[in-house]
């Protein structure tokens, strides 16, 4: 595969990209968790100098935020010229005054920005049930559209205003060759908690779709490529189920998550079809920016101390792989054990037992490793235990980042899950105390 380049940007390093962060007081100061980061900005504005290709992935979750709504709507129409988004206020569960704002607010962008609002996409992230701040969002919109830009602060000013919880935020950026042309891919996402996404294109939930899928999470990409929105719609659910589809924090599932990547073409590459020779170039580079960020969701997820790739092989189908993966990865005694550093692996093949696949007993290998490695220390061999020393396998499991390794020994299939453990911090700080409103989450 071609070289990939890390460079900086973010969302603004492709060409013709502008944007910017700004503070409109969104979620009032002192009301519920992550209003606790002073005037931190609220909402970021990303725009397209040109008519750009778009592509989206959305929540599968039944309950489904009106700004969802109006993208999934929008994304018929393959074109964007920007995306207005939103922290501190989710807009779910807000009837029709919540679909009335969304809609507004694609209205009052594209009129600041001289464009139809058809082409204007809309995301909001944070407390459910609370209508919208209008007279500050409007503020925000009109605010943002006077000060956008295309350099290093103003990608980080979009990062910072759609962050919740999160305690960093969250960039990449690439660029490589497609036919001769430098193409670049850079973006930004936000995510620490409600995070288990499974996404689909239209938000409805593929029959087969595990049930317990989904995160507030968002995530805005950008690109110079040429490429229409139906070729880029396939290489974004590629990408999508790769990255975003196969991390949990928490395993819940949001009603905002969204993905979209704007495409361009202002790099002047040849127009990309997926029988392009080029386009396995471009998928490649569009599922490293999508993974790398997907994984900072997970590290930097709420309470978080240790990142544990799970990785399931020998499994009768995907599904069953799957379905055992997300068991594991998403048990809270499993997760507290690993917060504890302690290698259980009575835990995890309880969590097997339970789950949708089919697993027979005495079949069951289960080890770890450090990342990527192949060397692994098995705890269990067969549905045994090995002669592993228990000071060994803690040693295993100490590190803030390990692999998980379970061998089914019944099929071919495999597949991975990127988890978080479950700490005292995570409880802490999504209890809440109802004796004092300013403490509970959104």
């Amino acid at each position: 595969m071609k070289k990939l380049t890390s460079i900086p940007g973010s969302i603004v390093a492709a060409q013709g990209f502008l944007a910017c962060g700004v503070f409109c007081d969104i979620k009032r100061l002192g009301t519920g968790k992550g209003s606790n980061k002073g005037k931190k900005r609220d909402l970021a504005l990303i725009v397209s100098e040109v008519p750009a290709s778009v592509a989206g992935m959305f929540t599968t979750n039944q309950i489904c935020a009106a700004p969802v709504k109006v993208c999934a709507q929008q994304v018929k129409g393959g074109v964007a010229h920007a995306i207005v988004v939103n922290s501190g206020n989710a807009n779910a569960c807000t009837g029709r005054q919540g679909m009335k704002d969304a809609l507004e607010m694609t209205a009052l962008a594209g009129e600041a920005l001289h464009v139809p609002a058809t082409q204007i996409f809309v995301a909001s992230t944070g407390r459910i049930g609370v209508t919208m701040p209008m007279e500050n969002v409007r503020a925000g919109i009109r605010d943002a559209a006077q000060l956008l830009g295309n350099a290093t602060e103003h990608a980080d000013e979009a990062a910072e205003a759609i962050m919740t919880s999160d305690t960093k935020p969250k960039q990449v950026a690439i660029e490589f060759q497609l036919g001769g042309k430098t193409v670049r891919i850079g973006g930004i996402c936000k995510g620490a908690g409600m995070i288990q996404p499974g996404m689909s294109a239209t938000g409805a939930r593929p029959p087969a779709a595990p049930a317990g899928l989904h995160a507030t999470m968002l995530c805005f990409i950008t690109t110079d490529a040429a490429i229409a929105a139906k070729p880029l719609h396939a290489a974004l659910q590629e990408a999508v189920a790769n990255s975003f589809n196969r991390i949990t924090v928490d395993g819940d599932m949001s009603t905002n998550d969204t993905v979209l990547v704007l495409a361009n073409g202002l790099a002047g590459n040849a127009t990309l079809t997926p029988e392009s020779p080029d386009f396995a170039i471009f998928q490649n580079a569009l599922s490293h920016v999508c993974l790398e960020l997907a994984k900072k969701i997970v590290r930097d997820g709420e309470g978080v101390t240790r990142f544990v790739t799970v990785r399931v092989t020998g499994a009768k189908s995907f599904a069953d792989a799957d379905a055992a993966a997300r068991a594991v990865a998403n048990s809270s005694l499993v997760k507290t054990s690993w917060f504890g550093g302690d290698p259980n692996w009575g835990r995890i093949i309880d969590a097997l037992g339970y789950s949708a696949a089919t697993v027979v007993e005495d079949k069951v290998d289960i080890g770890y490793s450090a990342p990527g490695s192949r060397k692994i220390l098995y705890s269990l061999k067969r549905g045994q235990p090995t002669k592993a020393t228990f000071k060994d396998l803690c040693a295993a499991v100490a590190a803030r980042e390990f692999d998980l390794h379970i061998n089914l020994h019944l099929g071919t299939a495999g597949a991975l899950m990127y988890a978080a453990d479950l700490t005292e911090e995570y409880v802490e700080f999504n209890k809440g105390d109802v004796s004092d409103p300013t403490t509970l989450g959104g």
